[in-house]
């Protein structure tokens, strides 16, 4: 679990009061006895609630920033429909500068280019962040906190390269009662020239200085959101963690192209007949996800795990199942957003049963008694190789001669005894 800050004065969604440099939770990647799969009563319902950053959440599944959280009306049903936390859709100071156009999304189907038929396994967007006036947003987040104060609403920033201005940013959106904020350092398209988004995440000398920046402000606990679009992943996230951020996000979408429509020549998703790269997500990405937040997560519990800090996994979710791989290795949440906007806001309830039934299965009581459980399956190449000729060697040890006086055959006595020569 990761450490619990809000700033003097306000207090958690669970009424406790905090100093943000103040660390009140427990192990962050706690060791699990395997042979004991799990110690609740398999008749017990499965406790899915999750304490992070000292912000208690039902379940871990978490609205993922971009259309699910883009205004009161949308975020009111997910907190209806029993989503854990509400993360909204990325604001800055002057909404004036984002302009989005349509179409902006695009689908990839299984099955050849241009199927109409095949299951939705990838979804691009050329989507901007909110376009939305900085005060309306301020003002809906007032309102959702005053008709939910005990849920979590996480605001996400992103702006331009200017410690000013990311201090208003901060202070204004704190005011308004997030009870976290999200940094946007990942999308992948837009305003790049602005040193804005995956332009500050792919460059961790520039992502010291603003997470600095953020930091020095924020008297709540911060998430930093990571950009798959860089080699290693790891480098943003650590120096993240190094510059007082409480949590990191992984991962934003992947830079990509969706196709090209094979009758008009022209690219997807094709405004006026022109395209630009976007965001890819959905289910195609999920493993490289799960590459990601493997790697994110070794890392923490190498080089921070005297430290409380949180991950949330975020990378094709569709089910709960989905979602139970990423807290095997080390995720403290869930983040779903392309999902949603393919099949609901209702779909909270079927990742919920889901994820039960898989805790059901193995005997997990709670969501923090298999959390990480994974991680110390994965190793080097090289360490695969040297137990697999350790397991042969065994392998062969065992078939070699007789285990016991009680083995010997009348029938088969001279190959036996030769099969304990070893000469």
């Amino acid at each position: 679990m990761a450490a619990s800050f809000i700033p003097s004065g306000r207090s958690t969604a669970i009424g406790l009061p905090f100093q943000r440099r103040r660390r009140i939770s427990a192990n962050s990647f706690p060791l699990v006895v395997m042979s004991a799969a799990g110690e609740g009563s398999p008749d017990a319902e499965p406790d899915l609630s999750v304490k992070v950053n000292g912000l208690e959440m039902p379940n871990p599944f978490v609205i993922g920033s971009g259309p699910p959280g883009t205004n009161y009306t949308v975020m009111k049903r997910a907190f209806d429909e029993g989503w854990g936390a509400v993360i909204a859709k990325t604001v800055s100071l002057d909404a004036s500068k984002v302009v989005n156009v349509t179409p902006r999304y695009a689908r990839l189907r299984a099955g050849s280019n241009g199927s109409a038929k095949g299951q939705i396994i990838g979804w691009e967007n050329i989507e901007l962040i909110s376009d939305r006036p900085l005060e309306t947003m301020l003002n809906e987040f007032k309102q959702l906190k005053k008709e939910y104060p005990d849920r979590i609403l996480i605001g996400s920033i992103m702006e331009e390269y200017n410690k000013e201005a990311w201090h208003q940013l901060i202070e204004r959106v704190e005011e308004a009662g997030v009870d976290a904020l999200e940094i946007n350092f990942s999308c992948p398209h837009g305003m790049p020239e602005r040193k804005m988004g995956a332009a500050v995440g792919q460059d961790c000398a520039l992502l010291e200085e603003v997470c600095g920046w953020i930091n020095e402000k924020a008297t709540v606990p911060v998430w930093a959101k990571m950009t798959p679009n860089i080699t290693d992943i790891t480098q943003p996230a650590r120096v993240s963690l190094k510059s007082g951020c409480e949590g990191i996000a992984a991962i934003n979408t992947i830079m990509s192209v969706m196709g090209i429509d094979l009758n008009t020549l022209r690219p997807e998703p094709s405004v006026e007949g022109y395209s630009t790269p976007g965001g890819y997500s959905s289910k195609a990405v999920h493993p490289i996800a799960l590459g990601k937040v493997m790697q994110i997560a070794q890392m923490m519990k190498a080089e921070f795990s005297d430290k409380e800090y949180s991950l949330s996994g975020i990378g094709g979710v569709e089910t709960g199942y989905d979602a139970a791989e990423f807290i095997l290795i080390g995720a403290n949440t869930v983040q779903v957003c392309t999902g949603v906007m393919m099949h609901g806001y209702g779909l909270v309830k079927k990742l919920c049963d889901e994820l039960k039934d898989f805790m059901r299965k193995h005997n997990f009581s709670s969501i923090e008694e298999f959390r990480g459980v994974s991680l110390q399956y994965f190793t080097t190449h090289t360490e695969l190789v040297r137990r697999q000729q350790e397991a042969i060697s065994q392998r062969k040890a065992i078939r070699k001669g007789l285990q016991s006086d009680k083995d010997w055959t009348g029938d088969g006595f001279v190959k036996e005894t030769e099969s304990m020569v070893s000469n």
